[in-house]
């Protein structure tokens, strides 16, 4: 299945024909009224999944879609207890940025859930002057149930779907959570894909375009800490909840963006997101204050 979020927090399955509402069935807003906040329906419905299947997959024979294009698709998890996301995670990205360590022996950081946005909100550049700010292309993998410490060779158990993800960040050497953690600096979306859909999540192709060029392009195959280690590694270290978001890192071709730049990433099997860029006049903090020298190699090679 195919689980969304759209016009105000209503919940649907995508399906050929468009969107079936299925709110009532997930515990969601249905009249247009704002949903509660915050929003939890999305995280109910992936905890309590497997009981409401048989409703939900009734909702697909009874019910009539309505056009994909007359509903406004918002993220499709909108308050996670975290996003886990691990840095380095693709060799040839960490030769691109000069880094000497890779996932395996970095672990991983946590974005807040504040800055998780969705397919149609644009990302909000912040107004750090002599700072750039780029697209890192990623898969993102959500949770489906509470566990701690669980083994590498039973980690399709914690996974409920996947979907497309970008991690945002300001270039520079302070604080990698810091640089990471602006509002609208995590766009996923434009749905979850249940992982009984995604039948080698290992092996799934993703690019990202930046107006029509492509930067980035790789394949799931080539991480560096694979799915089952990331589910291990963070479970080890913490209790892993329904709706969970693992960032699983990006590949080499990471690159500024502008404003009025439109982000594509499409992601095999798992969907597509076009996400606008507009410049903000908000962010600014003394910690940018000194202007930024590298060398971060990805920033000095844009820079020629």
């Amino acid at each position: 299945m195919r689980l969304a979020r759209y016009d105000g927090g209503k919940i649907g399955l995508v399906v050929d024909g468009g969107v079936i509402d299925v709110s009532d069935i997930a515990g969601a807003a249905t009249d247009g009224s704002a949903p509660q906040w915050p929003d939890t329906a999305p995280l109910r419905l992936i905890r309590d999944f497997e009981k409401l299947r048989p409703a939900l997959e009734a909702a697909m024979r009874e019910r009539a879609p309505v056009p994909l294009d007359s509903v406004r698709l918002e993220t499709p998890v909108p308050w996670p207890n975290k996003v886990i996301a691990y840095p380095v995670n693709y060799h040839a990205h960490g030769k691109e940025m000069g880094a000497n360590y890779r996932a395996k022996n970095q672990g991983f950081f946590l974005k807040p859930s504040s800055s998780v946005s969705g397919p149609n909100d644009p990302v909000e550049l912040p107004n750090v002057p002599g700072r750039e700010v780029h697209h890192e292309a990623e898969l993102g993998i959500i949770i489906g149930k509470e566990c701690r410490d669980l083994p590498r060779e039973r980690w399709h158990e914690a996974v409920f779907g996947y979907a497309c993800l970008l991690d945002m960040v300001v270039r520079g050497r302070e604080e990698r959570v810091f640089r990471k953690a602006y509002d609208t600096f995590c766009p996923v979306g434009p749905w979850v894909v249940t992982a009984d859909e995604v039948e080698h999540p290992d092996a799934l192709s993703m690019k990202l375009w930046v107006n029509g060029e492509l930067r980035q392009a790789a394949n799931t195959r080539d991480l560096v800490l694979d799915i089952p280690g990331m589910i291990a590694t963070a479970s080890a270290v913490m209790t892993l909840y329904p709706g969970d978001i693992i960032a699983t890192g990006t590949p080499e071709g990471v690159g500024p963006v502008q404003d009025g730049d439109t982000i594509r990433i499409v992601i095999e099997g798992v969907g597509e997101m076009n996400v606008p860029v507009v410049q903000g006049n908000r962010g600014m903090t003394e910690v940018f204050a000194e202007p930024y020298v590298p060398p971060i190699v990805k920033q000095e090679l844009t820079a020629k």
